[in-house]
């Protein structure tokens, strides 16, 4: 390699965990290979990446930058305004930092940043989760020198020769647990959770916010977990935790449900179940696979191109996983929970199948990219 440390590099992109956590992975990978790396995140202002990359220990800084909305929105008419402001912050950020790469990994600030990367002629790599390209991503993909996926096929959204197969980067926790075995923290994390070791757990996520099909369901039908004694670790999400919390202290017997408001150790939480729930997102799948648990997935019908129904679906096509729609899950979705706990050899066939998809270098094959484009520069 050539003599260019301290390395400089810009990454941009967010909005969800699922975009966040897998910048921070990489940036934590970076990091990793060499120790005085220079790493600046660019984000969007009002997003929960201005509280979680701080958090992590890392700067950044924010973007006035929303997206298209898809119904008629007087936000909208707003757009052409904020996408020139921050296009103009985007080069002002970019000749003060002098970046010698740059990573998007899809969300709104991901847009204008490397646009502006790419006019500068920096070398540029995007990282896609999903089995369906993000809107940012396919515009960026002529502007770029790599495109690191975690699904085959998406040289039907991208330049075949731009693909490298990395997987998606997750949360070094999930990984380290992984790679050292779940059941040495099962005692652990049923200890943390106030659960019995001797029966079945259910783990019930919907992202960091929450999913109102997911909360309703478990709410409308939790007699029947009651009845059946399994566990429930259920992260609401915010905007949820307290009307869910109500309605569920007004039931008998629910010792065994631990409603949280968001997870903060899901490592914990998922040593300690025996089936997920869960949302479809991209980085959701990839904690799942790396700790091979069996799911259920219900894709939200509200995302970009129904991505999460395609990433589900190609899992459910190699009996990785199973999917309950969201219009099915107030009716099926605890009716086919009970039936999977109960079925070991099912549960068995969809670890090992699962286990497919994990990629537990994916962050560190990412950093070897992006150092690889910074070298190529001589």
């Amino acid at each position: 390699m050539g003599d260019q440390r301290p390395y400089r590099v810009i990454i941009s992109g967010g909005g969800t965990g699922g975009h966040i956590y897998p910048a921070i992975a990489i940036a934590n990978a970076l990091k990793a290979m060499h120790t005085d790396t220079e790493l600046l995140f660019v984000g969007a202002e009002g997003r929960m990446e201005m509280q979680k990359v701080p958090e992590a220990g890392y700067p950044i800084i924010g973007l006035w930058i929303s997206g298209l909305q898809r119904k008629l929105s007087t936000d909208n008419l707003a757009f052409p305004v904020k996408l020139l402001s921050s296009s103009m912050k985007s080069f002002k950020i970019l000749n003060e930092f002098k970046p010698q790469a740059a990573v998007g990994v899809g969300g709104f600030a991901s847009g204008p940043l490397l646009y502006a990367a790419s006019v500068k002629r920096i070398p540029s790599l995007l990282q896609e989760q999903n089995s369906y390209a993000g809107l940012t991503n396919k515009m960026l993909a002529n502007q770029v020198q790599k495109i690191c996926v975690a699904n085959p096929g998406m040289e039907k959204f991208f330049p075949k020769e731009k693909l490298v197969f990395t997987g998606n980067p997750v949360r070094r926790e999930i990984v380290e647990m992984a790679q050292n075995g779940l059941d040495e923290k099962r005692l652990e994390a049923m200890e943390y959770f106030g659960l019995n070791p001797a029966k079945k757990a259910l783990l019930v996520i919907g992202g960091s916010l929450g999913a109102r099909t997911l909360n309703n369901s478990i709410i409308a039908n939790i007699g029947k977990l009651i009845d059946e004694q399994v566990q429930v670790i259920w992260q609401s999400g915010k905007f949820y935790y307290q009307q869910m919390k109500e309605q569920l202290e007004v039931m008998p017997n629910y010792e065994g449900i631990e409603l949280r408001e968001f997870l903060n150790r899901m490592d914990l939480a998922y040593a300690a179940s025996d089936v997920v729930i869960s949302r479809a997102g991209a980085l959701s799948i990839s904690e799942l696979a790396l700790v091979r648990k069996p799911v259920i997935f219900v894709p939200s019908p509200n995302v970009a191109e129904d991505h999460q129904r395609k990433n589900a679906e190609a899992l459910v096509r190699e009996q990785a996983a199973r999917m309950v729609t969201d219009a099915e899950a107030t009716t099926q979705l605890v009716d086919e929970t009970l039936a999977l706990l109960k079925d070991e050899d099912q549960q068995q066939r969809l670890r090992q199948n699962i286990d497919r998809w994990a990629k537990p270098n994916a962050a560190q094959h990412i950093a070897e990219e992006v150092v690889n484009l910074i070298e190529s520069r001589g």
